[in-house]
């Protein structure tokens, strides 16, 4: 973007309300292209439209958040001031930089919460069992109570089945 673009489109950002996924809206907030324009730096760049609402993540028209203004604002100024080679000065450039520390933090968190699972030795075998009957002594509870239900009634059909084996036994024995 030339430079007395990137002047104009400050000077409008300072002077307009932004706005984030429209042109202009019913409130009178302006994309920052529109801003530019409205300030003097007249030119065409659709590319830039689609790199902030890209960057922005608009679905919808909205107006642009703080950070999302405060952003544009710091790269408009470097891009002004020359910038640092080692920080590319496009929206474009930046959201991608922004995925990639968001991908990458993600990533670590996935691996910090596996590691921490604690080795059993056992492999997971539902996949395996699930066609075979009463496979699972117990299922899953969503809370204490109903786990302490579930272990009561687990007791229950336990002692059921023993006194049902002893009266086998006791008739057996009396039939002998």
């Amino acid at each position: 973007m030339p430079p007395r673009v990137k002047e104009a489109m400050l000077r409008g950002v300072d002077s307009n309300r932004i706005i984030v996924g429209a042109y202009v809206d019913r409130d009178g907030g302006v994309c920052p292209m529109l801003a530019a324009h409205r300030n003097g730096g007249r030119v065409s760049l659709a590319s830039f439209a689609r790199a902030w609402d890209r960057y922005t993540g608009a679905k919808r028209p909205r107006p642009a958040t703080r950070r999302e203004v405060r952003t544009l604002r710091s790269l408009l100024l470097t891009g002004i001031s020359g910038g640092d080679p080692a920080q590319p000065g496009s929206i474009a450039e930046a959201a991608a930089r922004i995925r990639a520390e968001r991908a990458a933090i993600a990533q670590r968190e996935a691996l910090i919460a596996h590691s921490m699972r604690p080795a059993t030795g056992e492999r997971h075998r539902a996949s395996e069992l699930r066609g075979r009957l009463r496979w699972s002594w117990m299922r899953p509870a969503r809370d204490y109570e109903e786990y302490r239900d579930l272990l009561a009634a687990a007791g229950e059909q336990l002692a059921e089945q023993r006194a049902a084996e002893l009266l086998e036994d006791r008739r057996a024995g009396h039939l002998d």
